[in-house]
């Protein structure tokens, strides 16, 4: 069973399977195949254009609903009131769930009032749409202004995260009012997974570097990470990070290749 975080009261598998680019057929067969290798927390949004797909893959591998956590997202454009409510209503319809586990503003709006937007977020869960909660993409300001604005408790930020982008600042904000990161981009798209920091981690406990990074991940205070593959092999390594641990001196020497 996947490890689990708790914020905020909602219990959030501490790896993720996102979706993001995935289409179609391909789709719905990564997510079904996600599920048959272990995986219960599936990311998605409006803006993918893949829920419908996101939906069929749950539904053909057969495993519970509840025991599975899903979270899709808002698109700025549908960011005022009403449409952001019709918005997720439709998210749960192709879903074809009566509510999702988590409901995201995936990007603040450059045009409605961020009071607004945390409203809507807020009145979407009121409706039953979402069992909890939260945002994305949101810096530090918009953090504090957030939590004021919001008369439900903000389950995670989701963000761009890996070893080579320093996000401490958003992660101090977010820790300040337990809120938890959800890591999008986890093993940065997989470019500099050469780097010798990393290989010398993987050689010495027989993974590889994504694994390595995967597996700091998910072993920073209160972090979620979303990796996605279209391929069952990757997908699989992807979760094979469950049966070894890194050192404080690992977790310190990846943690400082950020920049």
């Amino acid at each position: 069973m996947t490890p689990k975080i708790t914020s905020s009261g909602a219990e959030i598998p501490v790896l993720g399977f996102g979706t993001w680019e995935l289409r179609g057929t391909t789709a719905a067969r990564a997510v079904e195949e996600a599920l048959d290798i272990g995986y219960r927390h599936l990311d998605t949004a409006a803006m993918y254009g893949n829920e419908v797909e996101v939906g069929a893959g749950i539904r053909a591998n057969g495993t519970p609903r509840d025991e599975i956590f899903i979270t899709t997202k808002v698109w700025p454009n549908d960011a005022g009131d009403g449409p952001f409510q019709r918005s997720a209503e439709a998210s749960c319809k192709r879903l074809k769930v009566d509510e999702v586990d988590l409901l995201l503003i995936h990007w603040p709006s450059a045009t409605v009032p961020l009071k607004e937007q945390i409203f809507t977020l807020c009145d979407a869960k009121k409706r039953g749409f979402a069992r909890y909660v939260g945002v994305s993409n949101f810096d530090v300001d918009m953090i504090e202004q957030a939590v004021r604005f919001s008369d439900e408790p903000l389950v995670t930020n989701q963000i761009e995260h890996h070893p080579w982008i320093d996000q401490s600042a958003v992660f101090s904000a977010c820790a300040r009012h337990g809120i938890s990161i959800t890591s999008y981009s986890p093993i940065g798209k997989g470019r500099r997974l050469d780097d010798p920091v990393l290989v010398e981690i993987a050689r010495a406990r027989g993974k590889t570097p994504a694994q390595i990074v995967l597996r700091w991940q998910i072993q920073l205070p209160m972090n979620i990470a979303i990796p996605r593959s279209s391929k069952r092999t990757r997908i699989a390594e992807n979760f094979d990070i469950f049966d070894f641990s890194l050192t404080s001196e690992d977790m310190r020497r990846i943690s400082a290749l950020a920049r």
